[in-house]
């Protein structure tokens, strides 16, 4: 069996993401400095997980053999500073090169050829909202000017369990404290709950979900949802993806609060999704029609309990440091408030397993409550804005390997209240594990 370049690259960076950050020389005269996997062949080489040919090339698109493999495997073995994660992706690597590697003289024990299926990651963090909003009225009736304040700690698990060569189940368990108040964060409901829970084959062009999983614009990159529905997903292709879905999404028990003004009546809509994304280069985007129907969208438009959304969306990767991505989407059974656009240009970005690095972004969002009903912008997270449009700066950073910080700030107006002021401050640190 052979495998090529990309997919043994793609491998052996689990080392070379141990790295505090690619900063080693390149040795390798086929590979100039502006090529995509420039900074990991230098830090692999670096780490002596790669050697190349006696003649200072690399050969990159030259295919390798199961032999070749095993030896960038043995090299990353001898390595102590791996994280939980990749020391588990290692072992599995083991098992299947066995053979090899015995050839090699490096024992490969039971444990290790027959390595724990399930796999754990998870994170810890903490948010902090601070927001003014304008004809905000207090308990009284009297003009609330006052900033309102609001911070939440979370914890999630996100277990995956290898069932053969082709199934895994996958979920996410999350769980919810608010600070100020010792109580459940969400009110009514339990601070712990398994959000997502689905089955999942993965197959050569081809993936099927059933079970609870995400519901996400991809073609949008989250202005319209970033929540989870109950049902199947099918998805085919390479480059060019068709998706479709269909299941129910419950409108009040989703990872964020829904924009949608009662769902008293009927909690759940039935739904249905056809997604088209793609990438051509620098270049990508996609296209999506959604159904859903349900009696809570009543409180959209009297006489119908349908919205039917239509979004499109594009990004173009000019360099390593910069990318502009955007946006548009309409939901054609309301009367008002029934638009979305977002543009958002991002510079750099921090890295997780890079401490230091850090990136930024400036973006304008214009955000309906009757079309983005669940968007991914925590500025838009409860008791924040809402409704609204505006621009949002941001930046993250890494202030040590798998911490990363964040502050964002929103400064915009209510889509109704006579574009009245709506001003959003956010942070976040988040503890990866």
């Amino acid at each position: 069996m052979k495998k090529t370049l990309v997919s043994a690259l793609t491998t052996a960076l689990v080392v070379g993401a141990a790295s505090t950050t690619f900063a080693a020389a390149n040795p390798f005269s086929d590979v100039p400095a502006d090529h995509w996997a420039y900074d990991a062949v230098s830090q692999l080489a670096a780490d002596g997980v790669i050697e190349g040919y006696g003649d200072t090339t690399f050969r990159g698109n030259q295919n390798i053999t199961r032999y070749e493999m095993a030896q960038m495997i043995a090299k990353a073995m001898a390595k102590s500073d791996v994280s939980a994660a990749d020391k588990a992706l290692i072992d599995k690597l083991a098992a299947e090169f066995s053979d090899e590697l015995n050839n090699l003289g490096v024992r490969v024990s039971n444990l290790e050829r027959n390595a724990d299926n399930v796999k754990w990651n998870g994170q810890a963090r903490y948010r902090y909202w601070s927001d003014r909003r304008e004809g905000r009225m207090d308990k009284a009736g009297n003009p609330d000017k006052e900033k309102k304040n609001k911070d939440q700690m979370n914890l999630r698990f996100e277990p995956t369990a290898q069932v053969n060569n082709n199934w895994s189940v996958k979920a996410r368990i999350d769980a919810w404290t608010n600070p100020s108040k010792d109580k459940a964060d969400k009110e009514g409901q339990d601070n712990f709950k398994i959000a997502r829970l689905w089955a999942q084959g993965d197959y050569d062009n081809f993936q099927v979900k059933l079970g609870k999983m995400p519901l996400f614009s991809t073609e949008t990159n989250g202005m319209l949802f970033d929540a989870e529905f109950s049902g199947a997903s099918v998805t085919a292709g390479n480059k060019l993806k068709a998706t479709v879905e269909a299941g129910r999404w419950n409108l009040g028990d989703s990872r964020t609060y829904t924009n949608i003004h009662d769902a008293s009546e009927d909690t759940a809509a039935n739904y249905q999704g056809y997604m088209l994304n793609g990438t051509a280069g620098k270049l990508y985007g996609g296209a999506a029609y959604r159904h859903f129907n349900s009696k809570g969208f009543k409180a959209i438009k009297a006489n119908t309990d349908e919205a039917n959304i239509w979004s499109v969306g594009a990004g173009y990767t000019f360099d390593k440091n910069w990318n502009i991505n955007g946006g548009y989407a309409k939901n054609e059974k309301a009367d008002d408030f029934d638009t979305a656009h977002n543009i958002q240009v991002n510079y750099k970005g921090a890295q997780k397993a890079n401490k230091g690095t850090w990136g930024a972004y400036a973006a304008y969002r214009y955000l309906g409550k009757n079309v983005a009903f669940n968007p991914v912008y925590e500025t838009f997270l409860p008791d924040g804005a809402s409704n609204a449009k505006g621009w949002e700066v941001g930046a993250e950073y890494a202030p040590f390997t798998n911490v990363l910080a964040a502050i964002n700030y929103f400064d915009g107006k209510q889509l109704e209240n006579n574009d009245l002021s709506d001003k959003v401050l956010f942070g976040r640190v988040n503890f990866f594990f």
